[in-house]
């Protein structure tokens, strides 16, 4: 039975979200039951493509990805894939009237991974982020407002910058093996081995405006995905407090993490924060 398929296609995108991302998959299951499934449909397919890009190094990436991106057009043109993470994404894309130029966007900065190793200009910069975040944070926020257009258009800007500040936390993460592992440097004012904390502070504080504007557009989200995103927000927000207070040469070496039982005290406090209106 089709149903049959659709539940073990949702299940495999679940399953990517809670092996991938222990926070993320912390985060989603303070959404609403009504909507969760469908987050994770959406994560199980921007994984799939950012695993081929930038782990699968011992096969070629480029037939790889096309290969994907034409099961994708395959899938949102059938409304249907024997690939279990493209069949739960199109479902998600048609419940939502979710935009193909988002999708043909992140495709497009996913693409430029397998090609693309510095980003010398403010304009790629924000191109290339736009593609990797800002249109992921749109995709959910289809799903936040539920074909209400109005209110998605009034979350817009917000929900990007908020996409914006969490990919450019993870790129000051993630320093270290994009530079030596992937040779890539999306940072167009930075040199890791003449990165001070002059320099580090520019991308902190450039990442805390977008932490800001977005959290201003949390407190519009409906009440079934406020919690989740304001999870998100706070555990985004505690790493980059702990990036900033980390010396660069360390950044340089370390992967800067918060560990678990951190996460465990950063949730009893969002649930504190949300459900006494302390937000």
């Amino acid at each position: 039975m089709k149903s049959i398929f659709d539940t073990i296609s949702y299940d495999c995108s679940r399953n990517i979200t809670r092996a991938y991302s222990t926070s993320f998959s912390l985060a989603v299951k303070m959404l609403s039951p009504r909507i969760r499934r469908d987050i994770y449909n959406i994560y199980g397919f921007v994984r799939l493509a950012d695993e081929i890009v930038d782990s699968f190094h011992d096969y070629d990436k480029e037939i790889l990805f096309n290969r994907f991106e034409n099961d994708l057009k395959n899938a949102l043109a059938d409304r249907i894939s024997l690939n279990p993470v493209l069949n739960a994404f199109q479902h998600t894309v048609y419940k939502y009237n979710i935009d193909k130029s988002l999708i043909d966007a992140f495709m497009a900065s996913m693409e430029q991974d397998l090609v693309k190793k510095d980003y010398a200009t403010f304009a790629e910069y924000n191109q290339y982020i736009y593609g990797s975040a800002d249109v992921v944070g749109l995709m959910c926020l289809k799903v936040f407002t539920d074909n209400d257009n109005e209110r998605y258009e009034a979350l817009k800007a917000p929900a990007m910058r908020l996409g914006s500040a969490f990919q450019k936390v993870n790129f000051l993460r993630d320093l270290k093996a994009d530079m030596e592992g992937l040779e890539r440097n999306y940072f167009p004012t930075l040199n890791l081995d003449e990165m001070n904390d002059d320099t580090k502070r520019a991308i902190v504080e450039e990442i805390e405006a977008d932490l800001h504007e977005g959290y201003l557009g949390i407190l519009q989200l409906p009440a079934e995905a406020k919690f989740g995103v304001y999870t998100a927000y706070v555990y985004y927000r505690t790493l980059l407090k702990k990036l900033k207070n980390t010396p660069p040469l360390e950044i340089k070496n370390t992967r800067i993490r918060v560990p678990n039982y951190q996460k465990m005290g950063l949730l009893a406090r969002c649930y504190v924060n949300y459900h006494f209106n302390l937000l």
